[in-house]
């Protein structure tokens, strides 16, 4: 019998390795998988790259993660915004990396790898300090910029509800990048609020299916999360 769904979070975590290039939905606080990121941090995983909309807010969840000094690199597209101090003063203190892709490119990138396709071309950056080192074309008169799939080791994701085949849906926004990350990772992890029973979920209403989840940990009331 199929049962993705393990008994706790520290479970869910359990094989994320030094290293390991950690695809993080969440659009803020939307979405953000906060129960997950501070399993993550009693784990102890170190020297991860980590792919998210910006680079964390406040000190929870992702934040969290960055200031207990776990995250190598982020691979974002708003490092900085009002509540984002903590990874702001890593970064000027030299202590973390960036990588900084518009957030229309990074949603593509991430379809990209879990489509099988070995990139795309996009006019957005060119001409910009963001296409410096990639490769350029004209067609039909316009310039584009090539850009490479962007393929995670693991995937933590919110959603609202699965069953125990890891069929997936989001509550409105907290949806975001949560379906290309399942997608687009080796391994996809999903903290949801509420476990249903199979058939329980409308075929239509799905909106990632359970080929592309992994392991599943139900977390009812979730930390700063939508």
């Amino acid at each position: 019998m199929i049962d993705k769904f393990v008994a706790s979070l520290a479970d869910a975590v359990r094989d994320v390795h030094d290293g390991a290039t950690v695809l993080v939905s969440g659009f803020g606080g939307a979405g953000m998988p906060t129960d997950l990121l501070h399993a993550l941090i009693d784990q102890g995983a170190r020297e991860l790259t980590v792919v998210n909309n910006n680079a964390g807010n406040h000190e929870t969840g992702l934040a969290a993660l960055i200031k207990a000094g776990r995250v190598r690199k982020m691979i974002c597209s708003f490092p900085r915004a009002s509540h984002s101090w903590v990874f702001n003063d890593l970064y000027r203190r030299g202590k973390i990396e960036l990588e900084c892709v518009p957030q229309g490119t990074i949603a593509e990138r991430l379809r990209a790898a879990g489509a099988g396709l070995g990139g795309f071309y996009t006019r957005t950056a060119y001409g910009t300090d963001l296409a410096a080192g990639k490769e350029t074309r004209e067609i039909n008169g316009l310039h584009y910029v090539f850009e490479t799939p962007l393929h995670g080791d693991f995937a933590l994701v919110l959603a609202d509800r699965a069953d125990r085949w890891g069929n997936l849906t989001y509550r409105k926004s907290a949806r975001n990048f949560g379906p290309v990350m399942c997608t687009a990772a080796a391994t996809t992890i999903v903290q949801v609020r509420r476990r249903v029973g199979l058939g329980e979920l409308e075929p239509e209403a799905i909106v990632t299916p359970g080929i592309f989840v992994n392991r599943l940990v139900v977390v009812p009331d979730p930390g700063f999360s939508s």
